[in-house]
């Protein structure tokens, strides 16, 4: 092939959009003799893409590691620098000529951020990882990047259904891909508990199985399929190293005081009623919820986040507090009693009761709470950060407006496990963070959004990538991307560039048939 043709078919197609492309004439070419240089400080990531070329292209290309790095021909130069301070902590320049790469930032991640654009510039074949093309070409540019948003997340439910380690682990490379940081882990809810506690062994014996899942909420019929799995400790600590190594930190949810089912079929004297129960194979609103008036509990719930923040080093653990009905506790002797003894007024004071209790125990230990909206109350602790889904927004703004953080995954948007019918690629896409009723002045206040995929009626792997994909790809671009650069148009003919990627991973994405006749008709 000639140059010219070379050239003519390189194409610059970046998700997310970068802040700034400058298209440059020419070509670089990846061949045998191309270096990466940089310091022992990159040395993992440039390890990193040292492995994605060699798996992908079979160039297995020589790392020297520099004192005083200078940019040489026919390498890629990775290099941390105070010269980009306006790009900020994830940003990056990569620099593009026909004699070599340099790729910029202030902190290793950024450099492995423009290490992603640059993969985005290879064209798809490279992701099919059996390439025996010795040469790779890509087009000159000059790109400047850096995210809207410091939260780009994705949230996983595993406690409807369990999927395992490796599709855990091929979610995130995805998620590298796309720049998204943020991986949200549902553990635990009413159908079952999936992560080894080891202080209390039968959450897992017991709360990790179900007979079955009702068919429709209106029957109780059985479909006869039993769901079980859960973690090991040390599974986690496995996929926690490989996020790390990815710059994604990872969020565990252990959802308290209510969707305590598959806890209570376990340790039933830490409900109001004292049981028997049996892990949930229904879906819904559980009335049965762990007994706040006891003093077990709190000292049960303790030990359990004693565990959990040793496994997982990131400072926030979410805590749920989702859809907690009352009726148990009013009805209950030691939630009365607790009632009166700390001067509470009702049944929702004592749940914010509960709730400041574990925001002090994992402050002490240097940890934040984070919650879905409903533990919002004006005697909430301050520092705990809220997640908002569904309801009440009015009271959202209200407390970003008293300094509040808040995440963004508004339930008509970013649930991806709604079909596309009901909810379009485009309304994922079109959806901004920042409300229109926020004053500009509480903007930073809003750390950014998360996706959330619910598994109640996912049960496969298949099924998983059919609702994630393409809507995640939307999500990671409104979680990066600059808004006065968010064009729906654009996005889906760089998505369809994407989409081939995909297909060398053998993702069950949706068809365009399921999600673009939507968009047509909104």
């Amino acid at each position: 092939m000639k140059r010219n043709e070379i050239e003519s078919n390189t194409k610059i197609s970046i998700i997310p959009e970068p802040v700034k492309i400058i298209s440059e004439k020419g070509i670089f070419t990846f061949n045998k003799k191309t270096v990466i240089l940089t310091d022992l400080k990159l040395k993992e990531i440039a390890e990193l893409l040292k492995q994605l070329l060699a798996q992908a292209t079979g160039l297995n290309l020589d790392i020297e590691y520099l004192v005083h790095i200078e940019e040489k021909d026919n390498a890629v130069t990775l290099r941390i620098t105070d010269n980009v301070k306006s790009l900020k902590h994830e940003g990056y320049n990569l620099k593009i000529s026909q004699n070599g790469i340099g790729i910029s930032a202030l902190t290793p991640t950024g450099i492995f951020y423009g290490i992603q654009t640059l993969r985005h510039l290879f064209p798809p074949e490279m992701e099919s990882l059996s390439q025996e093309k010795l040469e790779w070409s890509i087009p000159c540019a000059i790109i400047e990047d850096f995210p809207r948003f410091p939260w780009r997340g994705f949230m996983l439910d595993e406690a409807r259904h369990f999927f395992g380690k490796g599709v855990v682990k091929k979610i995130l490379d995805l998620m590298a891909f796309l720049k998204l940081n943020i991986f949200h882990w549902h553990l635990t809810d009413d159908q079952g508990w999936r992560i080894e506690i080891k202080k209390y062994p039968l959450l897992t014996e017991i709360g990790s199985k179900r007979k079955g899942t009702y068919l429709t909420r209106r029957t109780k019929k059985l479909d006869g399929i039993p769901i079980t799995g859960f973690y090991y400790q040390e599974d986690l600590r496995d996929i926690i190293t490989y996020a790390n190594e990815r710059f994604i930190s990872i969020i565990p949810e252990i959802d308290v005081p209510g969707h305590t089912t598959a806890a209570l079929a376990s340790y039933p004297e830490l409900s109001c009623t004292g049981g028997p129960f049996d892990v949930s194979p229904n879906f819904g609103i559980h009335q049965d919820v762990f007994c706040v008036g006891k003093e077990k509990t709190y000292d049960f719930v303790q030990d359990i986040f004693d565990e959990v923040m040793k496994i997982f080093p990131f400072e926030i653990i979410h805590a749920g507090g989702d859809e907690v009905p009352k009726r148990r506790w009013k009805k209950c002797i030691d939630c009365q009693k607790r009632i009166q003894k700390e001067g509470l007024e009702t049944e929702e004071n004592l749940q914010t009761y509960f709730t400041n209790r574990i925001v002090d125990y994992l402050i002490s230990y240097n940890h934040r709470l984070m919650g879905w909206n409903e533990i919002l109350d004006e005697n909430l602790a301050k520092n705990a950060i809220c997640q908002y889904w569904t309801h009440n927004f009015d009271k959202v703004l209200e407390h970003l407006r008293m300094g509040r953080n808040v995440v963004m995954s508004e339930m008509s948007a970013l649930y991806l496990n709604y079909p596309y019918n009901l909810l379009p690629l485009r309304k994922t896409y079109m959806y901004d963070p920042i409300p229109n009723e926020l004053e500009q002045k509480f903007y930073n206040q809003i750390l950014g959004l998360e996706a959330c995929l619910w598994t109640e009626y996912i049960p496969n792997k298949k099924r998983l990538e059919w609702h994630t994909f393409p809507r995640l790809i939307a999500v990671a671009e409104i979680g990066w991307t600059l808004k006065i650069k968010i064009d729906f148009q654009s996005f889906l003919k760089r998505l369809d560039y994407f989409l081939k990627r995909l297909d060398f991973h053998e993702i069950n994405y949706a068809s365009k048939d399921d999600f673009e006749k939507e968009d047509i008709k909104s």
